[in-house]
């Protein structure tokens, strides 16, 4: 290595691009929403060397990007910065800005260059070590659905479906898998599959769902989950960036229609050994023991991890059984009506398919939860409840999961084994925020309880 150590990524980025004036530095705070700083070329150089400074204060901000104060990270403290460092092999163009730019990922670091507690990507740092010291490695891949929406919004000011770049016409209903769908709206998708290669984002299959406007776009599958989390990290950056390039509005709001299909994240995970053996096949049967404990464990930590899996009000939208989102603390052999599927596959590739979490969540925080939920059932051998038979699993008796914010963080503050995977200082800041941001919501009246109740009681 050279005498310039840590910064060669910098200047060697910067002689293979010399348009590139300038770069966004990005940190993914507790809602996954991008935080961060613009900077000059000129500076790439020193950030790499020293860092760049962000108060700690992002790891306690809402939805709205308020701070929440009871978290004890802002004004308390006196509002302290520490240094964010970048994440190797992030720095790259981002091709769709109309200023020549790059952007890349940062970690926050205490002053004397530990983790700080409340980065979600530590977090999962964190948990992945006690895998790899059982001598096991997790392959994921990380599933996101999202919706695109006119820009306009009706004359009520409602949020509308997007019009057929090919028809022309607003869509009124999506087929699911449909290929006409996917060549209708070829050139946004294409546009996504030449950033993700520019970003080195690997994207592989691209989906129509079920609803007008909604498709999904699979990462591949990956040897470290906290890369593909990364990579989903900046997948929902692209997807925003090309839509709005192309008059769309992308979002990842869990159920943004009554009426149609919510969006989730789904996850898959194997689990390889040191002679990169999937712990999870088993050669006479359709899965391994380990495999059994593993959902054991994810099954035993579920309603504790609602609150993560499911981080928002509207995230509990999505919880209505005839679209597929699993209600109850159930697995099964290939059925799409359970929290826990595996899917059909060789035996190389025996998995489980993680369907609870909402396109909402933080990638890294749904990843924190798995693994520690998998980690949780291999060291203590939690034998899982019997899979659910074949057919619909929606009205079985297996116990119901929380489908309520307010229900999910009442588990939460129970404290549980998660907490302790988790790190104590990061889930009472968690429990604060997201208290805080409930109470918030809770205190506005909607329209539809004027037009219900003003009148009628």
């Amino acid at each position: 290595m050279s005498d310039n150590g840590p910064a060669n990524e910098a200047i060697e980025f910067l002689a293979n691009n010399p348009e590139v004036e300038a770069v966004d530095l990005l940190i993914s705070d507790l809602n996954a929403v991008a935080r961060g700083k613009r900077i000059e070329r000129v500076n790439l150089k020193k950030v790499y060397t020293e860092g760049v400074n962000l108060p700690c204060s992002v790891f306690s901000m809402n939805i709205l990007g308020d701070t929440i104060e009871e978290c004890g990270l802002g004004l308390e403290v006196g509002e302290p910065d520490l240094v964010c460092k970048p994440v190797a092999n992030t720095l790259h163009n981002a091709s769709w800005q109309t200023r020549p730019s790059a952007q890349m990922l940062m970690s926050m670091y205490n002053k004397d260059g530990s983790p700080f507690h409340s980065d979600p990507r530590h977090i999962l740092n964190s948990v992945y070590d006690k895998l790899k010291a059982m001598k096991l490695n997790p392959v994921v891949a990380v599933e996101l659905e999202f919706y695109l929406f006119d820009k306009k919004r009706d004359a009520q000011g409602h949020i509308q479906a997007p019009i057929s770049p090919k028809t022309g016409l607003r869509d009124k209903h999506t087929q699911v898998y449909s290929l006409d769908t996917l060549t209708e709206y070829s050139d946004f998708l294409e546009d996504i599959s030449r950033i993700c290669a520019e970003q080195n984002v690997p994207a592989d299959t691209a989906v129509a769902e079920c609803a007008p406007g909604q498709f999904e776009i699979n990462l591949k599958h990956q040897a470290d989950p906290v890369l593909a989390c990364d990579n989903a990290i900046l997948l929902k950056r692209i997807i925003k960036a090309v839509a709005d390039k192309h008059g769309f509005d992308a979002s990842f709001m869990a159920k943004p229609y009554g009426h149609e299909a919510g969006s989730g994240m789904h996850v898959h995970v194997s689990l390889y050994d040191e002679d990169d053996n999937n712990v999870f096949a088993d050669e006479h049967n359709t899965y391994s023991k380990t495999l059994e404990h593993a959902i054991g464990g994810m099954l035993s930590l579920m309603p504790s991890s609602m609150a993560l899996l499911c981080p928002n009000v509207n995230s509990y939208r999505r919880f209505q059984p005839e679209f597929y989102v699993a209600t109850k603390q159930n697995w099964g052999v290939d059925n799409r009506t359970v929290a826990l599927r595996i899917p059909s596959s060789s035996k190389n590739a025996t998995r489980i398919e993680h369907r609870v979490s909402g396109a909402d969540a933080n990638p890294y925080l749904v990843m924190s939860v798995i693994l520690a939920s998998i980690h949780f059932g291999l060291v203590n051998k939690v034998e899982p409840a019997s899979p659910a038979s074949v057919g619909n699993a929606f009205n079985d008796n297996t116990p119901q999961l929380p489908t309520s914010f307010a229900f999910s963080l009442l588990e939460f503050a129970k404290g549980s084994p998660l907490t302790e995977y988790l790190g104590k200082e990061f889930s009472d800041i968690y429990l604060t925020a997201k208290q805080a941001e409930l109470a918030q919501f809770e205190s506005h009246i909607t329209d539809l309880e004027v037009q219900w109740y003003l009148t009628n009681v």
